[in-house]
């Protein structure tokens, strides 16, 4: 019985393609996104830390791999050439797979509560309102989650809604693996 798969494209470091070629594999480590990310590391380490967590739970992650390689699952979504990156195609089994829904995660990188819906979102921001909150972001990175834990507890709770309703794939969906294989690739585009 064959394997379903689905078609991923990605935008890496060339040295990421260098580690494929010499290894079969490429798993990232922090270091990887710490050089990525810069001087704005800290700001997305906690969040990135939260959806190992949570990814992991969906996929296990193998040994080796600190956090998730991003991928786009239509070729107009993809990120495009830049220098010093490679485009890598591949077609990876879709048990290896967790797919997210990239407006949902634009909430959880802005630490901002992820509303069910439009009416969710007002209750919550009218209940920041009463509070004398205006930067949501506040409650988890700021001192004011201590003063309101209740509310910095159901904003991390309502992250958990980044992995509901990705059932098909839709013009906002992106994927995570946990490691991209030699096998898995197809194209490469430098």
């Amino acid at each position: 019985m064959a394997l379903h798969k689905i078609k991923l494209w990605t935008r890496q470091h060339e040295n990421v393609l260098k580690s494929i070629e010499a290894f079969g594999i490429y798993r990232p480590k922090k270091e990887f996104l710490e050089q990525k990310f810069d001087s704005i590391w800290e700001y997305y380490s906690d969040v990135y830390r939260w959806y190992v967590e949570k990814a992991e739970r969906i996929v296990a992650r193998p040994k080796g791999a600190e956090f998730p390689i991003w991928l786009s699952v239509t070729s107009d979504m993809m990120l495009q050439p830049v220098e010093n990156n490679v485009i890598i195609e591949l077609e990876a089994p879709m048990d290896k797979v967790v797919l997210t829904d990239s407006e949902k995660w634009g909430y959880v990188m802005n630490y901002w509560y992820l509303p069910i819906d439009n009416s969710d979102e007002e209750k919550f921001n009218d209940e920041l309102k009463r509070m004398g909150i205006g930067d949501e972001s506040e409650l988890y990175r700021g001192h004011k989650g201590n003063f309101y834990p209740h509310l910095r507890s159901k904003i991390i709770r309502s992250w958990e809604r980044l992995f509901e309703g990705v059932e098909e794939i839709t013009p906002t969906t992106q994927a995570t693996l946990w490691e991209i294989r030699k096998e898995w690739v197809t194209d490469i585009t430098i």
